[in-house]
């Protein structure tokens, strides 16, 4: 099917300014909560392995059961943010999330504390798809760059800020003050989220293929394990080998997709697939794997130079990396502003091609490397990734009618775990063996892993010269045709009809 046969978008609900604003700031704010949590543990791993006495192995499963869970949950929510409302989504998100929160606050052994994580995630799998697609469905073609932007900036601030918090906050007291703390701030987004927020347009009674849910779980969830023990150093002695689990995820995502093929052809798909017969949304969601594959192998490699190579602490190594996140945090308003002025390629090609330089410029550090060259250079990175993503995203998900916006938030969410997963998996891989062959070539074990390190890097820099290439296909879609008004529900149930706006 082409672009030009597909079905007639529903109608798009229109509020005014005001409304718009404070629908756009609960879910943002609702956002960056969950998000700064994703990453607020990352300090607490060795307390957590002396506390609990298990391994780092066992410990690195809080990381990774939180992952799991994302790209298990996230291919559903484009079946389940048409069969529920707004604020029905809003609420189901943010008490998964402060039920996991909680929970992992009291956590008096190890896997309760696993199984909170597991919950917490699953809240924030609906929170990403719901905040992408309340934006596309709210705001004008003409203001999305400069909104998009705004979120953008609070996206990349808050997986920034999670190590230096926790830093700060292990410093005061318990591990368990990571989640106490969180806990009034989401309960308080929570309750005004669901007080101010309105229903965006009517939910349909669209079924659900029951056997299209396991076939994702399985696909998906085997796909990104695989992927992340690929990377792991002690792969070799797991009882099933991650390359066996990567295939088994990788059939199971193919019939999965089969599936998929098979419903649009008679009733409703439970991820819309057709999203991807729109070739720029198709080349955005390409460019945007590769850069994801690129930005988080630099992410994984980056402490662990710091901390082994450099031996700067934990705490040090977060803050020194966020200026990195904050840049790309506050450039997101901007960028927004110049993709609404000139569109997608004057932004994402020169974007792209500094991503590609600076990760070769990370291949040729080593032993004796400035910290502060390579903060600088992390936030020469950051800034790359940002002409790159807010352009990618917003010029991606545009060009959909809006019946299609839940399905295209969760094929880029589910498509940004995998790429994480296999971005991380192959640049640890090819750490580990170039490590190991320096090693037996006689250097120290500094010496060692600062080469594994710079091939690592150097395996980025290749993914970075294919977004380049990737890149140069992006231009500006024209946005589908949209109705100046609709109807939306207000939280008392009453319905108005609203005219077009440009939020402020």
């Amino acid at each position: 099917m082409t672009e030009g046969t597909m079905p007639a978008p529903h109608e798009t609900p229109t509020l005014s300014p005001a409304r718009v604003t404070a629908v756009l700031r609960i879910l943002v704010l609702s956002t960056f909560v969950v998000l700064l949590n994703e990453t607020i543990m990352v300090n607490a791993i060795p307390r957590l392995m002396r506390e609990f006495e298990v391994t780092a192995a066992a410990a690195g499963w809080l990381s990774t059961a939180f992952m799991l869970t994302m790209a298990v949950v996230i291919p559903v929510t484009g079946w389940f943010l048409q069969r529920v409302t707004t604020r029905t989504a809003f609420g189901l998100a943010m008490a998964l999330f402060l039920a996991g929160t909680a929970l992992a606050a009291a956590a008096p052994a190890f896997p309760v504390l696993l199984a909170a994580r597991v919950i917490q995630a699953s809240g924030t799998a609906v929170m990403m798809p719901l905040l992408m697609t309340t934006l596309m469905t709210l705001v004008p073609p003409h203001d999305r760059g400069r909104v998009m932007g705004n979120i953008t900036l609070v996206i990349s601030v808050a997986p920034a800020l999670g190590p230096a918090v926790s830093g700060v906050l292990l410093q005061l007291g318990s591990w368990r003050l990571l989640f106490l703390a969180v806990i009034p701030i989401a309960g308080a987004m929570a309750i005004f989220g669901r007080r101010k927020l309105v229903n965006i347009g009517e939910p349909q009674a669209v079924p659900i293929d029951w056997l299209s849910v396991p076939l994702a779980a399985a696909g998906f969830g085997a796909l990104v394990y695989g992927l992340s023990g690929l990377g792991a150093g002690n792969a070799a002695q797991a009882p099933v080998p991650p390359e066996a689990i990567t295939l088994v995820g990788a059939v199971l995502v193919g019939l999965f997709v089969w599936r998929q093929l098979a419903l649009q052809r008679s009733s409703a798909p439970l991820l819309d697939l057709r999203a991807l017969t729109f070739r720029h949304f198709s080349v955005a969601l390409g460019l945007m794997c590769l850069s994801f594959m690129a930005l988080m192998g630099a992410f994984i490699l980056l402490p662990i130079y710091l901390q082994e190579v450099c031996g700067l602490t934990s705490l040090q190594t977060g803050l020194l990396l966020i200026p990195g996140g904050l840049t790309m945090g506050l450039l997101g308003p901007q960028v927004g502003k110049l993709y609404d002025r000139l569109g997608a390629p004057r932004l994402v090609v020169p974007g792209a091609v500094l991503t590609a330089l600076c990760l070769a410029l990370f291949a040729l550090t080593g032993e004796q490397t400035s910290p502060w060259l390579v903060l600088a250079l992390h936030v020469a990175l950051s800034a790359g990734m940002a002409f790159v993503f807010t352009p990618v995203f917003t010029s991606g998900l545009s060009v959909l009618p809006p019946h299609l916006y839940p399905h295209g938030s969760a094929i880029l969410g589910s498509l940004q775990q995998v790429a994480a997963a296999a971005g991380t998996a192959l640049v640890i891989s090819v750490m580990s063996g170039r490590a190991a062959t320096a090693a037996a070539d006689g250097a120290d074990a500094t010496g060692a892993l600062a080469t594994g390190i710079r091939w690592g890097f150097g395996i980025g820099a290749g993914l970075g010269a294919l977004a380049v290439l990737v890149a140069l296909l992006i231009h500006t879609p024209p946005a589908p045709q949209q109705p100046a008004a609709s109807e939306a529900q207000d939280e008392d149930g009453t319905t108005t009809n609203k005219t077009a706006h440009t939020p402020t």
